[in-house]
């Protein structure tokens, strides 16, 4: 069993800056990428970003490319999310995930998830 625990939302004016973590634990797999979803009220939870356990490649979704950075530290254990110029569309609450060595946008893709923190961002 795989589990996620995130950690660092809160509110914040629109162009400040928030950073996430994400801690995993349990029978996790040193192949697995691990990624960050969101979902704002009313909406379909959305891909925002992923990173391969290596480091070496990642994807963002175009509404966050050039303002969110994903990364990792392995000795940790942990994946974290840079969250710079924030908009008030970027309100949502925000899901670590993993399961998948492939560098999925998908939700359906992955087999692991956090319960989620929220992220709010004032106008």
């Amino acid at each position: 069993q795989v589990q996620l625990v995130e950690s660092g939302g809160g509110l914040v004016q629109a162009g400040g800056s928030l950073r996430l973590s994400c801690v995993a634990s349990g029978r996790t797999s040193s192949t697995w990428v691990m990624g960050w979803f969101r979902q704002a009220p009313g909406k379909e939870r959305e891909f925002a970003a992923v990173i391969s356990w290596t480091g070496i490649s990642t994807v963002y979704a175009d509404s966050v490319k050039g303002r969110f950075t994903i990364s990792r530290d392995n000795a940790k254990n942990t994946v974290y999310l840079q969250m710079n110029s924030l908009k008030p569309e970027d309100t949502a609450v925000y899901y670590c995930t993993t399961g998948t060595t492939r560098l999925a946008t998908t939700r359906e893709k992955y087999d692991y998830w956090g319960q989620g923190t929220q992220v709010t961002v004032s106008s």
